[in-house]
């Protein structure tokens, strides 16, 4: 296993991390006591509560770019000191596994959405969690219950409020079923759905997912001016959000993972490297978090050859070395042949690519996350209590 000079913060999966969110905020309703929370600092107590997931924006970004947030950064500046204002996302720092997370409140060993790309066990092809076409059934691939449908069955009303193109999808049935669903494609209308359902009953859960913050930093990276406008829009209306909900309803922001920019000429595309095919039956996961499925026997060679690579600019292990640090938490039986049989995480400004199985939007993509970096593992968590 090779390291960088700086290894960026470790995967949490308990109250330090994603996977805690929803059970700390449950519980500040009075619902029932969801593992990971019994270790977190207790939030105040509500009676209603949003949760609003903007994805892709990272701790480290919304810091270093606050000038866009002065909502997000006036509130974490007087949030309570018990109340840390920045966790871990998981590994790999991908959407869709940081749902399954998020949604469950388990660790990606268990809950096993494995990352954008990964191999459906059994089989010799890539199956992509996030937009789940052709994939498996979603409460089978994912059975264990939601967080939304174990506070639904204590009572609490629990409302997710995002795009209609969400509804009944497969990565919504599999992390996040168990919600009410509610449509809508602006922002503006997605705060006036989510203060709806909020006033609709005396307890509530309502989650507001918002996902052009990544896919603006995708497109034009998160250096850009339109990332900068991106998130002044959401600020705005979070700022209109807090002015309209009920004076006992807290509401919290955090996000799926960060991002850093990768520019084209940072990235290799392993199918014209012979070197980096070696071995590899197929390549899955994320430029910069890539599981590598290898021919039976070849994963330590594999390795090898990637680790001389990469070099410093990066960690490369077996899905062993993986598992024993901890990368996904518990791992169970049935979703360890998930994962590739090699990581490679990257901490340079770098990518890896495959154009046989990614097509060019992809390729080109700048903005880019997956990897262990602080930029990418670091969210946001900013609570403001119930008035």
């Amino acid at each position: 296993m090779t390291r960088p000079v700086k290894l960026g913060a470790p995967p949490s999966y308990d109250e330090g991390g994603l996977a805690g969110v929803l059970p700390r905020v449950v519980h500040s309703l009075g619902g029932p006591q969801l593992s990971p929370a019994a270790g977190a600092a207790p939030l105040p107590a509500a009676k209603r509560a949003v949760v609003v997931l903007a994805d892709g924006l990272g701790a480290d970004l919304l810091r270093r770019r606050s000038g866009h947030a002065p909502f997000l950064r006036v509130a974490a500046a007087g949030q309570d000191p018990a109340i840390p204002g920045v966790l871990t996302a998981g590994f790999p720092s991908t959407t869709a596994t940081s749902m399954g997370t998020f949604g469950t409140g388990l660790p990606p060993g268990t809950h096993g959405l494995a990352g954008y790309q990964v191999r459906v066990p059994g089989s010799d092809r890539l199956f992509n969690e996030l937009d789940w076409i052709d994939g498996p059934d979603p409460v089978q691939w994912q059975p264990h219950a939601t967080v939304f449908e174990r506070t639904a069955a204590a009572g609490v009303p629990v409302t997710m409020v995002g795009p209609a193109k969400f509804e009944d999808s497969g990565l919504t049935t599999s992390a996040l079923r168990g919600a009410r669903f509610t449509g809508a494609r602006e922002l503006a209308s997605l705060v006036d759905a989510a203060v709806r359902a909020a006033r609709a009953t005396p307890r509530a859960l309502v989650y507001l997912y918002w996902g052009d913050i990544d896919r603006t930093g995708h497109q034009h990276g998160c250096e850009s001016w339109q990332w900068g406008e991106a998130v002044e829009l959401l600020d705005g209306e979070l700022r209109r959000l807090r002015t309209m909900l009920p004076d006992d309803t807290s509401l919290t922001v955090t996000a799926d993972h960060g991002m850093v920019d990768v520019p084209d000429s940072a990235k290799t595309d392993v199918a014209r490297d012979r070197e980096l095919r070696a071995g590899v039956t197929l390549v899955g996961g994320e430029p910069r978090g890539l599981q590598l499925y290898c021919r039976e026997g070849a994963a330590a060679d594999v390795a090898a050859t990637w680790a001389a690579r990469v070099g410093d600019d990066g960690w490369v292990m077996t899905r062993d070395e993986a598992v024993a640090a901890g990368l996904f938490g518990p791992v169970s039986p049935e979703v360890l042949p998930r994962f590739g049989d090699v990581i490679v995480a990257v901490h340079a400004p770098i990518g890896f690519v495959d154009t046989r199985v990614m097509n060019s939007r992809i390729v080109s993509l700048i903005g880019q996350h997956g990897s262990l970096t602080d930029a990418e593992q670091q969210i946001p968590f900013i609570h403001l209590p119930a008035r």
